[in-house]
């Protein structure tokens, strides 16, 4: 295992710390395919012992990173990996860089008055969420391993504690750049963009020029990221400018949560009061987070350039979600009344109630000329309300001059048949609480393989049922 620890040597931007390790460890999961990617050869005493913070690897440098960030509008002048720690940068085989990263290691300088420690219940869901996203082709974090313990942690009640290891090529956050802007000590953040642009993006010169291309680039990622987000239905939760990254990760799992029913209102955190980070707000407050940004690299950025790259979100955001929504309904070419035809579509889910996952992926059947199909009517509760625009969006479908398989497999494609429901998730959390990780190695494995007909699991690809709404949410999950 190669490792590279070019951040840790920036005494500036955080501090060395020491993890704090978990009480009698057991190994719970560990991601062996991301693993051998990143070509860690551990055994799995390695794995537990690493991740519960008794015993790292040769050559780790521990190191918490200091940032700030909006959070809610408004603006914290310090945060920082409070419960958390940059273990090592490792250089994988094909040579791609990856930060290991430690949830749940202990008290840092950045904790403020949190305990340091993580639980199982929201470090499972973390687990689940970032491979649930990364098999529906979505940039992401990604779960190494999670260890559990019986050593207590303190939230709204008494809790088990956990670790959660995790992956990305870059834990950078737009907070980063805020903290150093803000703290008046501009001088550190050319030297972030060159750390970004030495391990991330070669291509781009260190100046002035190159650092307004990233930003650019962050632009395109982040808007190209909520565009992807809209269109499988997931809510982040919390939106803040410290859970944005600058590599255009989903980054962070807190109170996320995919769309059940359609409501473009849908509020997935429960101490979101005000409704700021609605699924329907997404990508306008992925606009206002890069504002936030583009203000902390205004001294190394003229304005004009980040006013241009600001000026390409929503076409980037619209085109993204446009092309993905054409491709969702198994449209090939543009028509000006495609606009009309999906917003009148969404109505009609929302009045009704529709699933969202479910009603994408049964679409597949309908053909240009057939009867509707069953399955298909029995998520709508009002038949007759839809006759209208099935008859449009078969008419639509004729215009396509393609095969019934073609459109199918075109839908199939990009339609998930299965997805992370929060229902599913706390059964997942339910038994691992009582010590059986059966349940999280079934949602592995079946969200692994989110398009594909998996006979076995179609339990999974139901609707939730009528109890999965009295689910809350929190910034503590």
């Amino acid at each position: 295992m190669r490792m590279d620890n070019q951040y840790a040597q920036f005494d500036w931007a955080g501090t060395l710390v020491t993890p704090a390790p978990l009480r009698s460890p057991r190994l719970l999961l560990l991601n062996r395919d991301l693993a051998d990617e990143l070509g860690m050869a551990l055994s799995e005493a390695q794995w537990r012992d690493m991740t519960a913070g008794l015993q790292l690897v040769t050559g780790m440098q521990p190191f918490a990173q200091v940032y700030a960030g909006h959070q809610f509008g408004g603006f914290s002048p310090q945060l920082g990996d409070g419960r958390a720690m940059l273990l090592a940068e490792v250089i994988a085989p094909d040579n791609q860089r990856w930060d290991l990263h430690l949830k749940g290691a202990g008290k840092t300088p950045y904790s403020r008055f949190g305990d340091g420690r993580a639980v199982l219940r929201s470090s499972l869901r973390e687990y689940l969420a970032s491979e649930a996203m990364h098999h529906l082709g979505i940039a992401t974090t990604r779960a190494l391993a999670l260890v559990g313990s019986q050593e207590p942690v303190y939230r709204e009640q008494v809790e088990s504690g956990a670790g959660l290891l995790r992956a990305a090529h870059s834990h950078l956050r737009f907070g980063h750049f805020e903290f150093f802007y803000y703290s008046g000590q501009p001088e550190c953040i050319p030297t972030l963009l060159n750390y970004l642009i030495d391990t991330q993006w070669p291509d781009l010169t260190k100046d002035a020029t190159g650092y307004a291309s990233l930003f650019a680039r962050v632009v395109e990622k982040t808007a190209t990221l909520i565009a992807q987000w809209q269109l499988v239905g997931f809510c982040h939760g919390v939106l803040n400018t410290d859970n944005m990254s600058m590599l255009g990760l989903t980054l962070d799992y807190g109170p996320y949560g995919f769309l059940d029913a359609y409501n473009p209102d849908h509020i997935c955190n429960h101490s979101d009061h005000t409704g700021r980070y609605a699924y329907d707000q997404q990508p306008a407050v992925g606009y206002w987070n890069l504002q936030r940004l583009a203000q902390a690299l205004s001294g190394v950025i003229e304005m004009d350039a980040l006013q241009q790259a600001l000026g390409g979100y929503e076409q980037r955001l619209m085109t993204a979600y446009s092309e993905g929504m054409r491709q969702k309904l198994g449209l090939l070419q543009w028509q000006d009344e495609d606009p009309a035809l999906f917003r009148d579509m969404f109505a009609l889910m929302k009045a009704q109630q529709v699933d969202y996952t479910c009603w994408f992926r049964r679409l597949a059947e309908l053909t240009p000329s057939a009867a509707i199909p069953t399955e298909l009517l029995t998520l709508v509760n009002d038949v007759e309300a839809w006759q209208p625009w099935f008859v449009r969006y078969q008419a639509r479908l004729a215009q396509e001059n393609r095969t019934q398989a073609d459109k199918a497999a075109q839908m199939n494609a990009v339609n998930p048949k299965y997805i992370l429901r929060n229902h599913l998730a706390q059964q997942a959390i339910d038994q691992a609480e009582q010590g059986d990780m059966a349940e999280a190695d079934t949602l592995l494995r079946l969200l692994a393989n989110p398009f594909d007909e998996q006979p076995e699991f179609n339990a999974y690809a139901m609707p939730a049922p009528d109890w999965a709404s009295d689910l809350e949410i929190s910034c503590s999950s």
